[in-house]
Protein backbone atom coordinates (compact mmCIF):
# COMPACT_ATOMS: atom_id res chain seq x y z
CA UNK A 1 0.00 0.00 0.00
CA UNK A 2 1.28 3.44 -0.91
CA UNK A 3 1.25 6.14 1.78
CA UNK A 4 0.39 9.64 0.56
CA UNK A 5 2.14 12.36 2.56
CA UNK A 6 0.35 15.72 2.74
CA UNK A 7 2.51 18.84 3.04
CA UNK A 8 2.38 20.44 6.47
CA UNK A 9 0.52 23.55 5.35
CA UNK A 10 -2.10 21.58 3.41
CA UNK A 11 -5.35 20.34 4.91
CA UNK A 12 -8.19 18.01 3.96
CA UNK A 13 -11.69 19.47 3.93
CA UNK A 14 -14.97 19.67 2.06
CA UNK A 15 -15.54 22.53 -0.39
CA UNK A 16 -17.93 23.49 -3.17
CA UNK A 17 -16.42 24.06 -6.61
CA UNK A 18 -18.06 26.29 -9.22
CA UNK A 19 -17.34 26.17 -12.95
CA UNK A 20 -18.81 28.65 -15.42
CA UNK A 21 -18.23 29.10 -19.13
CA UNK A 22 -19.69 30.92 -22.13
CA UNK A 23 -21.97 29.04 -24.50
CA UNK A 24 -20.58 29.04 -28.05
CA UNK A 25 -17.35 30.79 -27.10
CA UNK A 26 -15.20 29.06 -29.73
CA UNK A 27 -17.50 30.03 -32.59
CA UNK A 28 -17.72 33.57 -31.24
CA UNK A 29 -14.00 34.23 -30.93
CA UNK A 30 -13.22 32.66 -34.31
CA UNK A 31 -14.89 35.73 -35.81
CA UNK A 32 -12.99 38.26 -33.69
CA UNK A 33 -9.59 39.90 -33.70
CA UNK A 34 -7.43 38.76 -30.78
CA UNK A 35 -7.55 42.24 -29.23
CA UNK A 36 -11.35 42.09 -29.13
CA UNK A 37 -11.21 38.59 -27.63
CA UNK A 38 -8.99 39.97 -24.90
CA UNK A 39 -11.38 42.86 -24.23
CA UNK A 40 -14.30 40.43 -24.02
CA UNK A 41 -12.42 38.15 -21.62
CA UNK A 42 -11.34 41.05 -19.42
CA UNK A 43 -14.95 42.30 -19.10
CA UNK A 44 -16.32 38.80 -18.52
CA UNK A 45 -13.69 37.71 -15.98
CA UNK A 46 -14.10 40.96 -14.06
CA UNK A 47 -17.88 40.55 -13.83
CA UNK A 48 -17.64 36.92 -12.68
CA UNK A 49 -14.84 37.58 -10.18
CA UNK A 50 -16.73 40.48 -8.59
CA UNK A 51 -19.74 38.26 -7.93
CA UNK A 52 -17.62 35.37 -6.66
CA UNK A 53 -15.78 37.61 -4.19
CA UNK A 54 -19.01 39.28 -3.03
CA UNK A 55 -20.40 35.80 -2.29
CA UNK A 56 -17.31 34.77 -0.31
CA UNK A 57 -15.60 32.59 -2.91
CA UNK A 58 -12.07 32.50 -4.34
CA UNK A 59 -11.31 32.42 -8.06
CA UNK A 60 -8.95 29.47 -8.52
CA UNK A 61 -8.29 29.85 -12.23
CA UNK A 62 -9.28 31.49 -15.51
CA UNK A 63 -8.93 29.31 -18.63
CA UNK A 64 -10.17 30.49 -22.02
CA UNK A 65 -13.80 31.30 -21.27
CA UNK A 66 -13.99 29.21 -18.07
CA UNK A 67 -13.79 30.42 -14.49
CA UNK A 68 -13.29 28.01 -11.60
CA UNK A 69 -14.07 29.22 -8.09
CA UNK A 70 -13.92 27.60 -4.65
CA UNK A 71 -16.25 28.15 -1.67
CA UNK A 72 -15.74 26.96 1.90
CA UNK A 73 -11.95 26.62 1.75
CA UNK A 74 -11.26 28.83 4.77
CA UNK A 75 -9.69 27.69 8.04
CA UNK A 76 -13.08 27.73 9.78
CA UNK A 77 -14.10 24.71 7.71
CA UNK A 78 -17.06 23.97 5.50
CA UNK A 79 -20.67 24.87 6.31
CA UNK A 80 -23.86 24.47 4.23
CA UNK A 81 -23.90 28.27 3.84
CA UNK A 82 -20.68 28.07 1.82
CA UNK A 83 -22.32 25.74 -0.69
CA UNK A 84 -25.43 27.94 -0.77
CA UNK A 85 -23.22 30.98 -1.40
CA UNK A 86 -21.68 29.15 -4.37
CA UNK A 87 -25.13 28.47 -5.82
CA UNK A 88 -26.18 32.07 -5.26
CA UNK A 89 -22.98 33.20 -6.99
CA UNK A 90 -23.84 31.12 -10.06
CA UNK A 91 -27.35 32.56 -10.21
CA UNK A 92 -26.06 36.10 -9.63
CA UNK A 93 -23.44 35.83 -12.37
CA UNK A 94 -26.10 34.87 -14.88
CA UNK A 95 -28.32 37.73 -13.73
CA UNK A 96 -25.38 40.16 -13.95
CA UNK A 97 -24.53 39.07 -17.50
CA UNK A 98 -28.10 38.94 -18.77
CA UNK A 99 -28.44 41.63 -21.43
CA UNK A 100 -24.95 42.98 -20.76
CA UNK A 101 -22.76 43.85 -23.74
CA UNK A 102 -19.29 42.52 -23.04
CA UNK A 103 -16.55 44.64 -24.60
CA UNK A 104 -19.37 46.97 -25.60
CA UNK A 105 -21.00 44.69 -28.17
CA UNK A 106 -21.25 40.99 -27.24
CA UNK A 107 -24.15 39.39 -25.39
CA UNK A 108 -23.29 35.99 -23.96
CA UNK A 109 -25.05 33.02 -22.41
CA UNK A 110 -23.45 30.86 -19.75
CA UNK A 111 -23.60 27.46 -18.08
CA UNK A 112 -22.72 26.85 -14.43
CA UNK A 113 -21.90 23.57 -12.70
CA UNK A 114 -21.26 23.02 -8.99
CA UNK A 115 -20.06 20.03 -7.02
CA UNK A 116 -19.34 19.52 -3.34
CA UNK A 117 -16.79 17.07 -1.96
CA UNK A 118 -13.53 16.48 -0.15
CA UNK A 119 -10.28 18.00 -1.41
CA UNK A 120 -6.78 18.87 -0.27
CA UNK A 121 -6.50 22.65 0.22
CA UNK A 122 -3.19 24.50 0.00
CA UNK A 123 -3.70 27.68 2.08
CA UNK A 124 -0.60 29.28 0.52
CA UNK A 125 -2.50 29.35 -2.79
CA UNK A 126 -5.73 30.71 -1.30
CA UNK A 127 -5.97 33.92 -3.28
CA UNK A 128 -7.69 34.91 -6.53
CA UNK A 129 -5.89 33.18 -9.37
CA UNK A 130 -4.34 30.70 -6.92
CA UNK A 131 -3.86 27.92 -9.44
CA UNK A 132 -3.64 24.49 -7.84
CA UNK A 133 -5.24 25.64 -4.58
CA UNK A 134 -7.30 22.45 -4.31
CA UNK A 135 -6.94 18.86 -5.48
CA UNK A 136 -9.66 16.22 -5.70
CA UNK A 137 -12.15 14.53 -8.02
CA UNK A 138 -14.82 17.11 -7.14
CA UNK A 139 -13.02 19.53 -9.49
CA UNK A 140 -13.56 17.35 -12.56
CA UNK A 141 -17.13 16.59 -11.45
CA UNK A 142 -18.01 20.30 -11.34
CA UNK A 143 -16.42 20.83 -14.76
CA UNK A 144 -18.37 17.90 -16.21
CA UNK A 145 -21.66 19.09 -14.75
CA UNK A 146 -21.10 22.53 -16.24
CA UNK A 147 -20.66 20.96 -19.68
CA UNK A 148 -24.03 19.20 -19.32
CA UNK A 149 -25.94 22.18 -17.95
CA UNK A 150 -28.69 23.63 -20.16
CA UNK A 151 -27.90 27.12 -21.40
CA UNK A 152 -28.43 29.90 -18.85
CA UNK A 153 -28.83 27.49 -15.93
CA UNK A 154 -27.01 26.55 -12.74
CA UNK A 155 -26.84 22.81 -12.06
CA UNK A 156 -25.51 21.03 -8.99
CA UNK A 157 -24.59 17.52 -7.87
CA UNK A 158 -26.63 15.58 -5.33
CA UNK A 159 -24.17 16.38 -2.52
CA UNK A 160 -24.57 20.13 -3.12
CA UNK A 161 -28.35 19.83 -3.22
CA UNK A 162 -28.42 17.82 0.00
CA UNK A 163 -26.49 20.39 2.05
CA UNK A 164 -28.37 23.40 0.59
CA UNK A 165 -31.89 21.98 0.30
CA UNK A 166 -33.24 24.31 3.00
CA UNK A 167 -31.60 27.35 1.41
CA UNK A 168 -32.06 26.91 -2.36
CA UNK A 169 -35.08 25.80 -4.40
CA UNK A 170 -34.26 23.08 -6.95
CA UNK A 171 -35.75 21.25 -9.92
CA UNK A 172 -34.65 17.65 -10.49
CA UNK A 173 -33.22 16.95 -13.95
CA UNK A 174 -32.58 13.58 -15.64
CA UNK A 175 -29.28 11.93 -14.57
CA UNK A 176 -26.40 12.24 -17.02
CA UNK A 177 -23.79 9.67 -18.06
CA UNK A 178 -20.39 11.34 -17.89
CA UNK A 179 -17.22 9.98 -19.53
CA UNK A 180 -14.88 8.59 -16.90
CA UNK A 181 -17.63 8.07 -14.31
CA UNK A 182 -18.83 4.50 -13.70
CA UNK A 183 -22.33 5.63 -12.77
CA UNK A 184 -24.80 8.34 -13.93
CA UNK A 185 -24.65 11.64 -12.05
CA UNK A 186 -27.82 13.02 -10.50
CA UNK A 187 -28.46 16.56 -11.63
CA UNK A 188 -30.42 19.37 -10.00
CA UNK A 189 -31.20 22.81 -11.42
CA UNK A 190 -30.98 25.69 -8.96
CA UNK A 191 -34.01 27.94 -9.26
CA UNK A 192 -33.73 30.58 -6.55
CA UNK A 193 -32.67 31.15 -2.94
CA UNK A 194 -35.31 30.47 -0.31
CA UNK A 195 -35.66 31.17 3.39
CA UNK A 196 -34.23 28.48 5.63
CA UNK A 197 -36.90 26.19 7.03
CA UNK A 198 -37.70 26.85 10.65
CA UNK A 199 -36.82 23.90 12.88
CA UNK A 200 -39.09 23.00 15.79
CA UNK A 201 -41.87 25.40 14.79
CA UNK A 202 -45.37 23.95 14.57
Amino acid sequence: MTTITVAVQERRQTVTVLFIDIVGFTALVDRLDCAEVRALQRDYFSAVADVVRDCGGIVEKYVGDAVMAVFGAGEDGFEPEAAASAVRAGLSVQETLRGRLLAGRHRVRTRVGLATGEVIVDPLMAFDGGYGMISGSVVSTAARLQAYAPHDTVVVCSATREVTDALIAYQELPPVSVPGKSYPLDLWRALQPQSARLVGVR
